[in-house]
């Protein structure tokens, strides 16, 4: 026992067998047994390992059974115990009755050259060369029609294309040229003339074959899919988990170098049938994994707010059909193409007007029409289409109920309404719905991507843009702005631009240390671009101070809530543009008005606010404020706009208060309604409609938000007990006349933009966001025209305040 277990009998190859107690004699016909290969246990138990195999050879031929449900089980079970008891006890007979260097004698030159099993034969050796030789015929003619007939079955379930040459069947039903394959395939292991160097490759097929059943039914049974219902209740999926090990452990211990072409291939040929698509859609269980994953992932992400780190925007491209259910402007797809760095989830969509019942089909054909784009431009991404009765609803639920928890959509692009002054004044004009896009978006905490003149934009396989990509930052949004510009950066178009970064600042920031801090952030945050410091005034950019002023309280809770360290917040970008910023009337804020229990004296309060109207009455257009002293002189309004003329009184915050003169005139404007007291109106009917006209020149231009002043005004004259009366009726959407008063920011900042970035192949811009009132849309449009005239290519980005931008990566 210690010589035959404890020894090792393996040779090199030109080494003898020979027993030193017995050598070869040439008298009796016998030879020294030398070893033509080097043997080791890897090399013997992959050639031994064809010889146990068979035992799925009735479950390859299972159509042909009456009750396969049951015979398969039964059949296997019986053919593992009868070959492992056959080819197990084999080796230890043999041991029994001859010396090991006999066994080892592969061609027999020490016994006569004759085969060692037949020597032992009863009653002749004839016997076991006859058996032996039909055996072999018979596994062979198995194998030669077996192996054809499940390569047809392949090639008809086209699963891989380039075997549909093989699906063809003779008039008798033979699958002629898939014999015709695989004999030619059996002829070429016959020329390499060694089983030694065939049985280890022919190993590595029946261990890939046990291998991949042993790992659908593990996935099976450890997904508990409901389709997994197996008539055959003895087993478990963790036994299945085993037999995969084995079976990858002999692939390596057979032949490792075989093992790594086996895999190679096998792996090939699935990215090949996943890249051409299979016709038919078998339901394997690799997709059951994928959506076990998936559920658990979307489960461990749960409602937390997303970290700065890991934000990411996950777009949803509203994108129009006609018609013929071809898309109106494709070319968002190519940008939406251009922002793949941000490996995102993208979401093409599109709203049919009607209802589902009735468009069902059209439906089902206008999304496969959009998964078609979507593969044609190569986006990453789903399709959906929604049947809404209008399309403003279907936006505001897609809005609302678009991604599933974290991977909600966090950022909507919409194509620009060019020709939106066509028939805008019906409720489905394309300027309602624009609006009303944006509303919803702005509602459900949305950031916007806007591109105006979208078909100059380029195409994802067109020439690569060698100008500039310049961004404006108007105001601090989060960092979309820089965000956007560096994801388009990153692709092959954009890539060879130069980015430049415009920072807007008002007259009384130090503009020089403030693009030195700019330009040590963009270092920080590791992005390449070049920064210039524009100086406007406030009132120029009237209509983003008041949504700079109202962000910062919510930005600096956002941080607070997220606990972002001391250091990471210095590199807020909004808060480097403060700390260069002087305060001004701008910047007041409202709370610590209202705070502030101070008595309000009427005859001090309303010429204060008007000495401020005329400086802020283009900073707030969506709530005018105009206020008209006939009598006070300006060095009396100048007085009493010093603070002393708010005197604390606690016994007066009760108390209404009441406009005792009558040579001021308080109007405020919310969208298309002026509120005028009752006490102020004049009795000539001229001077009423003069101030009328005064105030629809003012509401023309309100689409921002409203200042902190306006608010107070307002509650001063609720808390008068004065009715509101509706001398404004909506805007008239014809009308585009344009004032000074009305577009002096628009036009200055389009000077600014045109005069820097007019030859700039993309201009990046922050968009105001639009009046949550009725009847200003037509005049925030045409805000949007007007700072928007003579650039051609220009991408409108609207943030939400959420910080989507850091310079930390860890």
């Amino acid at each position: 026992m210690r010589k035959n277990f404890f020894e090792s009998h393996y040779r090199e190859k030109g080494k003898a067998y020979d027993n030193i107690d017995f050598p070869a004699d040439r008298k009796y016909g016998q030879g020294s047994n030398i070893a033509d290969v080097t043997s080791s246990f890897m090399l013997l138990l992959g050639i031994y390992f064809p010889s146990v195999t068979g035992i799925m050879a009735g479950s390859n031929r299972s159509g042909d059974l009456t009750n396969p449900q049951k015979s398969i089980p039964m059949g296997t079970i019986l053919a593992i115990t009868m070959t492992s008891l056959v080819y197990l006890s084999s080796p230890l007979l043999f041991a029994a009755i001859c010396d090991g260097s006999v066994m080892r004698d592969k061609f027999g030159e020490s016994y006569g050259g004759i085969l060692l099993v037949a020597a032992f034969a009863w009653p002749h050796f004839w016997v076991i060369l006859i058996g032996s030789c039909l055996s072999t015929i018979g596994a062979g003619l198995q194998s030669l029609t077996g192996a054809p007939r499940l390569l047809q079955a392949i090639a008809q379930d086209n699963v891989m294309p380039f075997l549909d040459v093989f699906k063809v069947i003779t008039k008798r039903g033979e699958p002629l040229r898939a014999q015709l394959l695989c004999y030619g395939i059996a002829q070429l292991g016959i020329l390499i003339a060694s089983i030694d160097y065939l049985t280890p490759l022919i190993t590595m097929f029946f261990l890939m074959c046990y291998g991949f059943v042993n790992l659908a039914t593990m996935l099976n049974g450890f997904l508990k899919e409901p389709s997994w219902r197996p008539r055959f209740r003895f087993y478990h999926w963790f036994l299945s988990f085993v037999g995969l090990c084995l079976c990858i452990a002999l692939m390596f211990i057979s032949s490792w170098y075989y093992t790594i072409v086996a895999w190679a291939l096998a792996f090939a040929i699935y990215k090949y049938i996943e890249f051409r698509g299979a016709s038919k859609e078998w339901g394997d269980a690799t997709r059951g994994l994928q959506m076990s994953t998936a559920k658990e992932a979307i489960l461990k992400l749960g409602n937390k707010p997303i970290h700065t780190k890991n934000w990411r925007p996950q777009i949803l491209v509203y994108l129009p059909l006609d018609e013929n259910f071809q898309a109106r402007h494709d070319r968002l797809l190519d940008l939406v193409y251009q922002l793949k760095a941000g490996h995102g989830l993208t979401l093409v969509a599109s709203i049919l007007e009607g209802d589902i019942i009735d468009r069902r089909n059209d439906m089902i054909a206008a999304k496969a029409h959009l998964s078609d784009l979507i593969q044609e431009h190569r986006i990453k991404g789903l399709a959906e289409v929604l049947v809404a009765s209008t399309i403003d609803e279907g936006m505001k639920n897609m809005a609302q109920c678009a991604g599933l928890g974290n991977l909600r959509h966090n950022t909507l692009m919409v194509s620009y309404p060019e020709d939106w002054r066509v028939d805008c004044k019906s409720s489905g004009s394309k300027l309602s719905k624009f609006i009303s896009t944006l509303r919803a978006a702005q509602a459900c905490d949305i950031a916007m991507l806007v591109p105006k003149g979208i078909d100059s934009f380029p195409l994802s396989k067109g020439n690569q843009m060698i100008g500039n990509v310049d961004v404006w930052c108007i105001v601090h949004d989060g960092g979309l702005l820089l965000l956007t510009s560096y994801l388009l950066m990153r692709n092959r178009v954009w890539r060879k631009c130069h980015l430049r970064i415009f920072v807007v600042a008002t007259e009384e920031d130090d503009i020089v240390n403030l693009k030195k801090d700019m330009t040590k952030f963009l270092y920080d945050l590791r992005i390449n671009a070049s920064v210039e410091v524009v100086a406007m005034s406030t009132a120029d950019i009237s209509a983003y101070v008041a949504q700079r002023t109202a962000s910062i309280e919510q930005r600096r809770a956002l941080l607070m809530q997220m606990k972002i360290s001391t250091v990471e917040a210095r590199c807020d970008p909004q808060l480097i543009v403060d700390q260069h910023r002087k305060p001004s009337s701008a910047d007041i804020n409202p709370a610590d008005i209202v705070k502030s229990n101070c008595s309000i004296d009427s005859h001090k309060l309303l010429p204060a606010i008007s000495a401020t109207s005329t400086e802020s009455s283009d900073q707030s257009p969506d709530h005018a404020t105009n206020v008209t002293n006939t009598s006070s002189s300006d060095s009396a309004s100048k007085e009493d706009t010093k603070p002393s003329n708010l005197k604390p009184d606690t016994e007066s915050n009760d108390k209404p208060i009441s406009n005792h003169s009558h040579h001021c005139t308080v109007s405020f404007a919310t969208g298309s309604n002026v509120a005028v007291s009752e006490s102020d109106k004049s009795t000539n009917p001229k001077e009423n409609d003069a101030n009328s006209e005064l105030n629809r020149g003012i509401n023309e231009f309100t689409f921002s938000p409203s200042n902190p002043l306006t608010k107070l005004v307002q509650k001063a004259a609720r808390e008068a007990g004065s009715k509101e009366e509706h001398l404004l009726n909506k805007a008239h959407p014809g009308r585009i006349t344009r004032t000074q008063r009305r577009l002096h920011c628009a036009v200055r900042l389009n000077e600014l933009l045109r005069t820097h970035s007019s030859e700039s192949d993309l201009v990046i811009v922050n968009m105001p966001g639009p009046s949550r009132t009725l009847g200003s849309e037509y005049y925030y449009m045409d805000y949007i025209e007007t700072l928007t005239d003579g650039l051609p290519r220009i991408l409108l980005v609207r943030g939400t305040g959420r910080e989507v931008i850091t310079a930390f990566s860890e």
